[in-house]
C-alpha cells in the first residue's frame, strides 16, 4: 500500500494569491484497478484524482490519499476496501471502475459500514438499485448507467448487423450490459446467435468459447450452421486482447463491435492495427466545450498526453466534487464524515448556484465560504445526481483509425430500451 500526502504550505511570499483558507481536509482512500483485467486504466484514473486534489490544495485545501489496488477482481477488492476503512480511517472511497468490483465491494464492505464510496466507471444498471436500503445512499457514481450505453450499442449493430454473438466478462458489468445490448438489438431488427460468458480472470485461450460464435447450430427445424455478421466484445482490454486475435487468426473474424470496456489502443495494438481498422464501439463521453478542454489541457501538463481509456475526466470530477462536499460540510461546522460529505454532494454537483468548471476550486470555496451555492460542472459534463446516486451523460460512438481511437458521433439524450 503507498500513500501519498498532498500538502500545501503557505508562506509570506503566497499569502497574497489566495483568498481562501482553510485548516481542514479529509482522507480519501482509493481502489483504482492497478493489476488484473483493467490494469491499463488505474494508473490514469490515479492521475485525474490527484490532478483534482493538486488543485485544491493550491487553494488551501488538503487530500490524503490512502492507495490500495483493487486487482479487477472482486475478493482482493474486498479486503483493501475494509482496510481502507478500519486501518486508515478513510471517509470515503473512490474506485473502482469494475462493477464486478464495485458491487460485492459495496454489498459485504462500505455499505454495511455506512462508507461512502464513489465509481468513475462502474456502468451496470445493478448499481442503481444498491444498496437495497436506498434511505442510506452511500453510494454515487460519476458515470452513467449501461442502461443507456446497451441501448445506444443495439441500435448502432442493429443498422449495420443482422446477427450478432457476444462475449461478455460473466460479472455484474458484462452481465448487465449484454442483457441491455440484446433487449436493443432485437428490439431494433437483429438476431442473437449466442451469448458467451468468460470468467473475470484473463484466460491463455477462448478458443473453445469462440466456437460457439462461429461453428454453432443457431436454429432447431430445420437445423442450420453458421456463424454471426459481427462479434460483440464486452469485456475488459485483457481479456479481449486474447480472444479477438484468436478470433481473427482461428476463425477469419472480419467484423468487431466493442463497448468502453474494450475501448482500448494497447488492444488495437495486440491484435495488429490493420485487424481493426473502421471498426466501432461504445463509451460514455464527455460534451465539447470549455469544461472538456479546460481538463484535458490541464491533464496534459501535469502528465502528458490524455489517454484515450474511458473514465479518467469521470475520475477527475468524482474527487472534485468530494472536496467540494467536504468543504461544503466543514462550513457549517460539520466533521468530514461519511454522512456529512454524502449529504453534501447533491448542494455542490447540482442546480441551482454558481457554475463552477474544473479547476475553478477558489472561486468555489470562496462561494461556499459566503454561504453561497455552486453548481459544478465537469470534464466530464454535467454530474447532477439524482435520487439513486446515478447521473446522465451522452454515449460516445468512437472507431478505430490506424490504430488510434476516434470519435464518429455523440448521442445525447438517449432513451432507455
Amino acid at each position: 500500500m503507498k500513500r501519498l500526502t498532498l500538502l500545501v504550505l503557505f508562506s509570506m511570499l503566497m499569502a497574497p494569491f489566495s483568498s481562501v483558507t482553510l485548516a481542514g481536509g479529509v482522507k480519501v482512500g482509493t481502489l483504482f484497478d492497478n493489476s488484473g483485467a483493467l490494469k491499463d486504466w488505474g494508473p490514469r484514473q490515479q492521475n485525474a484524482a490527484e490532478l483534482a486534489a493538486q488543485q485544491m490544495a493550491a487553494a488551501g485545501f488538503t487530500i490524503e490519499f490512502f492507495l490500495e489496488d483493487s486487482q479487477t477482481a472482486a475478493e482482493p477488492a474486498k479486503i483493501a476496501a475494509r482496510k481502507l476503512i478500519e486501518t486508515d480511517k478513510v471517509a470515503v472511497i473512490i474506485g473502482s471502475s469494475s462493477s464486478g468490483v464495485i458491487v460485492p465491494v459495496a454489498e459485504s464492505v462500505t455499505c454495511p459500514e455506512n462508507v461512502l464510496m464513489m465509481s468513475p466507471g462502474a456502468t451496470s444498471p445493478f448499481i442503481t438499485d444498491l444498496p437495497e436500503d436506498k434511505d442510506k445512499d452511500f453510494l454515487f457514481r460519476t458515470c452513467p448507467s449501461d442502461a443507456l450505453q446497451g441501448a445506444v450499442l443495439g441500435r448502432l449493430a442493429a443498422g449495420l448487423y443482422k446477427t450478432a454473438s457476444v462475449m461478455y466478462v460473466n460479472n455484474a458489468y458484462g452481465q448487465g450490459l449484454a442483457d441491455q445490448f440484446r433487449r436493443a438489438f432485437v428490439k431494433n431488427g437483429g438476431t442473437v446467435y449466442t451469448m458467451i460468458p468468460h470468467g473475470e480472470a484473463v484466460a491463455t485461450s477462448y478458443a473453445a468459447d469462440l466456437r460457439n460464435a462461429y461453428a454453432r447450430m443457431y436454429s432447431t427445424r430445420p437445423f442450420r450452421s453458421g456463424r454471426s455478421d459481427v462479434l460483440c466484445a464486452f469485456s475488459y482490454p485483457e481479456h479481449a486482447k486474447v480472444y479477438i486475435k484468436e478470433a481473427i487468426d482461428i476463425y477469419n473474424a472480419k467484423h468487431f463491435l466493442f463497448c468502453d470496456g474494450t475501448k482500448s489502443e494497447e488492444l488495437a495494438a495486440a491484435v495488429g492495427p490493420e485487424k481493426l481498422e473502421g471498426m466501432m464501439g461504445t463509451a460514455p463521453g464527455a460534451p465539447a466545450g470549455e469544461a472538456s478542454l479546460k481538463f484535458n489541457a490541464d491533464y496534459t501538463a501535469q502528465f502528458g498526453e490524455l489517454p484515450t481509456s474511458p473514465f479518467i475526466a469521470n475520475t477527475y470530477d468524482a474527487m472534485a466534487l468530494i472536496g467540494l462536499a467536504v468543504f461544503a460540510a466543514e462550513t457549517k461546522g460539520l466533521e468530514p464524515t461519511s454522512k456529512n460529505i454524502r449529504d453534501h454532494l447533491r448542494e455542490v454537483a447540482n442546480p441551482p448556484g454558481s457554475f463552477i468548471g474544473p479547476g475553478e476550486f477558489e472561486k468555489a470555496f470562496g462561494e461556499l465560504k459566503a454561504g453561497k451555492p455552486i453548481n459544478y460542472e465537469g470534464a466530464s459534463g454535467s454530474v447532477d445526481f439524482d435520487a439513486n446516486g446515478d447521473v446522465l451523460a451522452p454515449i460516445e460512438i468512437w472507431r478505430f483509425h490506424d490504430g488510434k481511437i476516434v470519435t464518429y458521433r455523440m448521442e445525447y439524450f438517449v432513451e432507455k430500451e
